[in-house]
């Protein structure tokens, strides 16, 4: 069997050494989110052949793999799994498989693999100009969101650093309060994601933007590039009692980015879990794409 370990810290050079040549898009694939999520979908990884392999166990139909990332001989990367599964008694599922996947699986086994779509998990991802400048009749709501925001409060848009840290923790804290997170197993996960990023905010190369009203953090966002010309956005939390607060945060934090990185082209804003809010949120940025992912079913047992 494979010798796959639990995810440390301490493995984000190498990971993200093979992630940087593979030029990866999804954000499922990212070091952050493999790593914050680590504890709640039981993600292990393992090296082949400077490949990256990672595993998890969350789904309804049982343990399953991620498409594995690198460079040179994937048909015996991917056969390596095929029998790792076998091995340990499971079905091969592959979780997160793009459209390029599909056609390479195709390709090296024809007929081997059924796909079902996980309509839940796309990535939204915009085009950054378009969320910097809000333009056209589609975004007019959102303009007048900001102006209202900017008219009504004495604001101020602050990078978060070591000496701000504490105060977005306490505003999460305090989110989730509000929201009984306890109550709600998704928010309750999320939450526990998010303290994962407070806890390990420098050593996961974490970047990040809050927003004051009268002294007080009322949004904080967090992320980090995904590839060279796309940019992830792994948290972002706001008060909503201040109206116009997300559509701020977004913006402020996407005006930074682009600043700081003009080579980046695309703001990954990541998936809708399936929750009807936020995808209609998602959905009213007027995405550029979206990332399809899906699950790959072996039909060999």
């Amino acid at each position: 069997m494979i010798k796959f370990k639990e995810i440390e810290i301490s493995d984000r050079k190498w990971i993200t050494s093979i992630m940087a040549k593979a030029n990866i898009t999804g954000c499922h694939q990212s070091f952050i989110n493999l790593f914050i999520w680590s504890k709640i979908y039981d993600y292990q990884v393992a090296k082949i052949n400077d490949f990256l392999l990672v595993k998890g166990d969350f789904i309804e139909e049982g343990p399953y793999y991620f498409y594995p990332i690198g460079q040179g001989d994937i048909k015996g990367v991917l056969e390596e799994i095929r029998k790792d599964a076998m091995d340990r008694g499971n079905k091969l599922i592959y979780n997160g498989v793009t459209n390029d996947d599909i056609d390479e699986l195709n390709s090296l086994f024809p007929e081997s693999f059924v796909y079902k779509e996980m309509r839940d998990s796309f990535d939204y991802v915009y085009l950054l100009e378009k969320m910097v400048n809000l333009p056209g009749k589609k975004l007019h709501a959102k303009r007048n969101y900001i102006n209202r925001f900017t008219k009504k409060y004495e604001w101020k848009f602050e990078e978060i650093t070591a000496d701000n840290l504490s105060e977005c923790m306490e505003m999460s804290i305090e989110w989730c309060r509000v929201r009984d997170c306890q109550k709600d197993t998704q928010l309750e996960q999320e939450s526990c994601a998010v303290k994962r990023c407070f806890d390990y905010y420098e050593e996961l190369g974490l970047e990040g933007g809050l927003l004051r009203v009268d002294g007080k953090v009322i949004a904080f966002t967090m992320g980090g590039k995904l590839s060279y010309n796309t940019y992830d956005i792994n948290v972002e939390k706001a008060f909503t009692e201040f109206q116009g607060s997300y559509q701020m945060i977004n913006r402020e934090f996407a005006t930074w980015i682009q600043q700081k990185y003009p080579e980046v082209v695309y703001l990954n804003r990541e998936e809708d879990t399936g929750a009807e809010g936020l995808r209609q949120a998602k959905l009213s940025y007027y995405p550029d794409y979206l990332a399809e992912k899906y699950l790959a079913y072996s039909v060999h047992k």
